[in-house]
């Protein structure tokens, strides 16, 4: 036979074959059609009699045995993206029951052929197919639902992300038992969040979808989610000091004590804080508990610079007592001379008498006869004072007495101390010349004596 009359054959044949896929329209035979084609090197005709098939068949009626065959052409042309592409594009599609033989052999070519995200694809889509098949079988089991949204949130576009959210809303609980729909209502939180957090479509995130969110991913242990939760709520609001706080404790909880620390530093650094006072006793009492006593004594320090409130000098001087270290006494005394020198010049004289009076409560538990009549010589001279009122237009409204302290070390004060003293004693000699001259005979009697 001339080469020209085995072509009009093959002509022939794939005319008789192209007939026989419309009248007999099994897949088995538009698979024997294209590999007609390719056996006589049509390959364009035989990937053209794939794709012919796989419009055929549509999405209702689909096969996995054409695609498996339709991959292994590609496969052979050496058009490994072309065989990804029908792989994926089966195993979306066709329900996992009647595609094990495709992914089996989409398995194996990833293997010969793919890259370690090739192997992840798979690994995904074997992961959807178990998914699928447990939300088909309980619509309502949502805890399958949140590890389905889990996987195509890390893995697959937002379309694809949402059309599975709306799938699993739309399962209402058919019950109106609490724990089935706390459980649903935690679905459309975290639908809500995704599209704030992933997908940038909500207008107003509410510190209150942050905390279920987080508290839903605690309860399954998703704890590298929660950190990104904490992550994406504290660039929401960085002001948020119970928000870090409880962070860092996660962490401290986990075990990883310098991410704990870290996310105090950072935390504290913030330019604007809703309760920064709670927020640096947090990380003091943190770094007590790791038993880190030189970083808590530089904390201390550091907080110092900022404030010189008298709580946090007493919160100092009760640490140094507290360390259980053999010179606690000397530096718990220390910490109470530095405090009473650094507030001398303070307004608020009541906070520098809260710190003497903590002070002299240390001395009468701790204290040598020595340091105790030295911190007497410390305390305050309290006095009684008037102030002229004015009413809010600036007329006269009275009077009031109210109190007022001399310090006994501040040498500003040491005149007002003499004349106090003075006073007193005129007091004195004024109270006994009335009761000499009430009673004259007792001064006699006194005098004579």
């Amino acid at each position: 036979m001339t080469e020209m009359e085995m072509c009009h054959s093959a002509s022939a044949v794939s005319l008789t074959r192209a007939v026989l896929v419309l009248v007999h329209p099994d897949v088995k035979n538009w698979i024997k059609y294209a590999r007609f084609e390719e056996k006589h090197s049509y390959f364009a005709h035989a990937r053209k009699v794939y794709e012919r098939a796989v419009e055929f068949f549509g999405e209702e009626h689909m096969d996995e045995h054409l695609y498996v065959a339709f991959a292994k052409f590609e496969e052979t042309q050496k058009e490994f993206e072309r065989v990804r592409v029908i792989y994926k594009y089966a195993l979306d599609r066709i329900p996992k029951q009647d595609a094990q033989n495709l992914f089996k052999n989409y398995t194996i070519f990833e293997k010969k052929f793919g890259d370690r995200r090739g192997i992840e694809d798979i690994i995904v889509s074997k992961r959807r197919f178990q998914y699928e098949e447990e939300v088909k079988a309980n619509p309502h089991n949502y805890d399958a639902w949140f590890d389905y949204l889990r996987l195509v949130e890390s893995d697959m576009d937002a379309e694809t992300v949402r059309e599975v959210y709306e799938r699993a809303i739309a399962n209402v609980p058919p019950i109106q038992e609490k724990r089935h729909w706390k459980r649903y209502i935690y679905l459309w939180i975290n639908y809500a969040l995704y599209e704030e957090l992933e997908a940038k479509a909500s207008k107003c995130p509410k510190n209150k979808l942050f905390k279920g969110y987080i508290e839903l991913e605690l309860q399954l242990r998703e704890f590298d989610r929660c950190r990104k939760l904490y992550e994406k709520f504290l660039e929401f609001a960085p002001e948020n000091c119970t928000s870090w706080i409880k962070f860092a404790e996660l962490e401290t909880i986990l075990g990883d004590i310098d991410r704990a620390r870290a996310i105090y530093e950072l935390a504290i650094s913030q330019p604007r804080l809703d309760m920064p006072e709670v927020l640096w006793k947090s990380y003091i009492d943190f770094e007590i508990e790791q038993e880190e006593y030189e970083k808590t004594r530089s904390l201390y320090r550091r907080l110092l610079q900022r404030t010189q409130h008298v709580k946090v000098w007493i919160s100092l001087a009760q640490f140094e007592l507290s360390a259980g270290q053999e010179e606690r006494l000397p530096r718990c005394r220390q910490v109470y001379e530095e405090a009473n020198k650094a507030m001398r010049s303070c307004e608020e004289k009541e906070e520098r008498v809260m710190l003497l009076e903590s002070w002299r409560s240390f001395e009468d538990e701790f204290g040598t006869n020595a340091t105790k009549e030295r911190i007497d010589k410390l305390m305050p001279e309290k006095i009684k004072k008037r102030r002229k009122l004015q009413a809010e237009d600036g007329s006269d409204a009275g009077w009031e007495e109210y109190y007022d302290y001399i310090f006994p070390e501040d040498t500003a004060n040491q005149p007002n101390l003499k004349l106090l003293a003075m006073a007193k004693l005129w007091k004195k000699q004024q109270q006994e010349s009335e009761a000499a001259a009430t009673d004259p005979d007792k001064d006699i009697d006194e005098k004579q004596t």
